[in-house]
């Protein structure tokens, strides 16, 4: 008589580990790569993070350039204020034969006024600016020279000139002292002013 031996069985503590074993390898299994989810949160944030990084490059990019504007705008305002104030200030227009005598505007045939006088102009070969005072009102876009050409590069640029009596100034009477302001402007709304001081001295300059 034959008799078939019965199946072995394993220890219950092995069985329980070779359980274990292969839920921890199902699991490292669905771990593998990320979800869709995850790629997209983090595309979010790398996208954040590079339009910060672009965002201070921009910035930084155009304030490297603002030193060379403000440079340049105070170069045409000291410029055009130094023009400004070596020209005469006297009684009399600089054309009236009474103007290198005349201790007052009554000597003068042709007092002279605010403003330009008809036909002058600051770029005039014949009758160009010959006083302070034509300069008030004055204003340009696009930085000229004496010559009415625009000079390169300052096309973008603009300028203005206030010339107005400063009344009472270091103990000299009220009508013999100008303040002259200068006032550039360029690209980006950068404007800077400069003010200086023309003293008369009669009868000549």
């Amino acid at each position: 008589m034959f008799i078939r031996p019965s199946p072995r069985r394993l220890p219950r503590s092995r069985c329980l580990a070779q359980a274990v074993r292969a839920v921890r390898s199902r699991a490292e299994f669905t771990q593998h790569g990320i979800s869709l989810i995850e790629l997209l949160v983090f595309i979010v944030v790398v996208g954040i993070a590079v339009a910060g990084l672009l965002t201070v490059y921009s910035t930084s990019t155009r304030a490297s350039a603002d030193p060379v504007v403000r440079k340049q705008v105070q170069a045409i305002a000291e410029s055009l204020l130094e023009e400004v104030l070596a020209k005469p200030f006297t009684y009399c227009d600089p054309d009236d034969p009474n103007t290198e005598t005349a201790t007052s505007a009554a000597d003068c045939a042709t007092p002279e006024t605010s403003g330009p006088e008809a036909g002058e102009s600051r770029y005039a070969a014949t009758r160009p600016f010959d006083n302070v005072n034509d300069y008030d009102g004055f204003a340009m876009t696009g930085i000229a020279d004496l010559a009415g050409d625009v000079v390169a590069g300052l096309d973008a640029y603009s300028a203005t000139v206030s010339v107005v009596p400063a009344g009472i100034f270091n103990g000299i009477p009220a009508g013999e002292t100008l303040l002259v302001t200068v006032t550039a402007t360029g690209p980006g709304n950068h404007s800077l002013s400069l003010s200086g001081y023309r003293t008369r001295h009669a009868p000549n300059l």
